[in-house]
């Protein structure tokens, strides 16, 4: 039986390439990551990419040539199974000299952190299939070409920091019951999320789950915030006036290991656009989005959550297109 802690050992052995100092070398290993037939799901605009050989052309090589000296650095990687697939989760940031313009975004000439969440299925050793979030406006932001179609946000925009403990990415073994604990506590807020009655924050009950000095990173636009109150106020007020039908589901993976949980839905939630959000009034549109979260565990209550939504994404299903200014 491949354990969790087998399943990262293989996953970042693959990786263990990137750290290869010439864009063509890493280029070379990176080739040796993934299946011929890998299907790959990223952010807009570069979404769904399949075959090994387009991912390379289409994602690596631009990467590469934008950014030669890239490196990997993980915050956390979690691993299990889900629905009888082989998953690992990682979060953390892309470094690296951002040397030549991006998908529109303008080089800086200096150092860049492309903040990223991401679900691999490892099958016969190799990634299979992929969903990745990458955190586009904020790269935006550190360019200093933030769109002017969305706010700065109502929390603070700086580089999200891994977890407190230092201990996201370990090879060791978790204790019985460990990994089921974490997994249990985090479905069971999200089904306290889901008694919304879209009227008062309160009917949720979430100060259960959340620890008092919780930390919420979220993505560009929203921003980092503390306290079940801070959270409330830079980010869950407002996402649920804009989004009070929101359902979640069409997980792709949902895994615990430890005190770590990691969840990936393509897209994870169903909603109306019934309020403003990022300073768009109401489309009444059917929307979708693609999120990701990473929570930490503390005894019996969840102290740390890393965010992911593809914000692009979702803008562009309101007639909001932030890269085209780039343009």
């Amino acid at each position: 039986m491949i354990t969790p802690a087998d399943q990262k050992r293989t996953y970042l052995a693959l990786l263990a390439g990137l750290d290869a100092q010439a864009p063509e070398e890493k280029l070379h290993a990176i080739r040796d990551v993934y299946s011929e037939d890998v299907d790959w799901y990223g952010p807009h605009p570069i979404n769904d990419l399949h075959g090994s050989d387009t991912l390379i052309a289409s994602f690596w090589s631009p990467l590469l040539a934008a950014v030669p000296d890239l490196e990997r650095r993980d915050d956390i990687v979690i691993a299990n199974s889900f629905k009888g697939g082989d998953w690992i989760g990682a979060t953390g940031h892309y470094t690296g000299t951002f040397t030549s313009n991006w998908l529109g975004i303008p080089a800086t000439g200096g150092v860049v952190n492309i903040r990223y969440g991401e679900f691999s299925r490892i099958e016969a050793g190799k990634v299979r299939e992929v969903y990745l979030i990458l955190d586009l406006l904020d790269v935006m932001r550190q360019a200093g070409c933030w769109p002017r179609e969305l706010p700065v946000g109502r929390g603070v925009a700086d580089r999200v920091p891994g977890p407190a403990t230092r201990d996201g990415v370990t090879l060791e073994t978790a204790a019985p019951g460990e990994s089921e604990q974490s997994l249990r506590l985090v479905e069971a807020m999200i089904a306290g999320l889901m008694q919304y009655d879209q009227k008062s924050l309160e009917s949720m009950g979430m100060e259960r789950f959340w620890h008092p000095d919780m930390m919420w990173y979220g993505p560009a636009a929203i921003g980092t915030s503390r306290r079940l109150k801070g959270f409330q106020d830079v980010h869950q007020r407002a996402f649920l006036q804009a989004f009070p039908d929101r359902i979640g589901g069409n997980h792709k993976a949902r895994i615990g290991d430890g005190a770590y949980v990691g969840s990936c839905g393509w897209p994870s939630i169903n909603a109306t656009h019934r309020g403003s959000w990022l300073g768009h009034p109401a489309t009444n549109r059917r929307i979708t989005m693609r999120v990701m979260d990473f929570w930490r565990r503390e005894g019996t209550l969840l102290r740390e959550n890393w965010v992911f939504i593809d914000q692009i994404d979702l803008l562009l299903q309101l007639d909001v297109d932030v890269m085209s200014h780039l343009r």
